[in-house]
Order: structure tokens, then C-alpha cells, then sequence
């Protein structure tokens, strides 16, 4: 059997898609009813350019200092160590996470736990030019993950983590979590 534990096996197409498989059930150490896929935190499974028979894992982070993304780097690595994988895994700050990559299952998944999920970003994910603006853009409605209201309003800009904003319905009355666009 194949395996990139052996150096004598380059990595092939089934070994990646097993490893890719078994990455897309890891799920976020902060909201663990969300995957790293789901979230778009887990980029790339491909070969090692450095080393034919491992695998190179691509991670790029919700925002620069996500305290999460130790353990995320330590779930991916524990991963291929129960698969008997060599690999490695780089995280990937080019271009920017934006949540334009969350998959509409997060969004659900999200909205399921109480957590008022991102809309989308306007326009092009990365424009060639962008406009400085120093007065704010009217806010999209954020709807109550619990009763739907979009009569809601932001209680503190930061919520449980740095990714959040604390968020309340002004209908039910219940505090929410809301993940910041970016």
C-alpha cells in the first residue's frame, strides 16, 4: 500500500484525497460545530514540492492573531500522524481569509448555534483599487440567529473571540454573537 510514510512512494491522488477527507472533519477548536472547510481555514492538500513523499497542508487564518490556529496547526498535524503521513503544514497569510470563503453549510451551521453568520462582502474579492473611506458604510441588517429580527443592534464591537461582535435582538432580547465580515 502506498503510504508517504514511505519515502520510496511519491504521493498520488488517492493518498491526497484520503488526507483531504480526513482534514474536512477536523473542526474549528473556537466553534465546533463548524469545519476548518467549512470555514475556508483549511486551503490546500498537495504534495510536499520539498519532500515527493509527504503531503504539504495549507492553512490561512480567520484574521493574524487567531489564538486558535495552534491548536488548528496540532489537529492537522495529529491528523496525518494517525493516518501515517509525513507532512507539514503552512500557513498561508496571502491572500487575506476573507468570509466570502465560508461554505453556506458554516452559514447554517452558524446561525444553528446561535451565531449570526457574515453576510456577503461586496464586489470583487480582492478589487485592483480601493477606495479610502473615512465615514462608515451603513451596516447590513444582522438577523437574530434565534428569532430571525433584524431589529438587532452591536453592544460591544468584540464578542467571546476577536472574530466576534457582541450583538442583541431588540425583539427577543437575546445577546448574540455576530462574525465580523472581512
Amino acid at each position: 500500500m502506498n503510504t508517504a510514510a514511505d519515502p520510496a512512494f511519491p504521493v498520488d491522488a488517492a493518498l491526497l484525497q484520503r488526507v483531504q477527507t480526513a482534514l474536512e472533519q477536523l473542526t474549528d477548536p473556537e466553534i465546533p460545530v463548524v469545519t476548518l472547510a467549512d470555514m475556508g481555514i483549511l486551503r490546500a492538500v498537495r504534495p510536499d514540492a520539498d519532500d515527493p513523499a509527504a503531503v504539504e497542508v495549507v492553512i490561512t487564518p480567520t484574521y493574524s492573531g487567531c489564538p486558535a490556529m495552534a491548536q488548528i496547526e496540532d489537529d492537522v498535524r495529529a491528523t496525518l500522524q494517525r493516518l501515517g503521513v509525513r507532512g507539514r503544514v503552512t500557513t498561508q497569510l496571502a491572500p487575506p481569509w476573507t468570509t466570502d470563503w465560508m461554505s453556506e453549510a458554516a452559514r447554517a451551521k452558524l446561525r444553528a448555534y446561535g451565531i449570526a453568520p457574515p453576510g456577503r462582502c461586496p464586489g470583487p474579492a480582492s478589487p485592483p483599487e480601493q477606495v479610502l473611506r473615512f465615514v462608515p458604510a451603513p451596516a447590513e441588517p444582522v438577523a437574530c440567529p434565534r428569532c430571525g429580527s433584524t431589529r438587532t443592534r452591536e453592544v460591544s464591537r468584540f464578542g467571546s473571540t476577536a472574530c466576534k461582535a457582541l450583538w442583541q435582538c431588540l425583539d427577543c432580547r437575546e445577546p448574540f454573537d455576530h462574525f465580523k465580515p472581512h
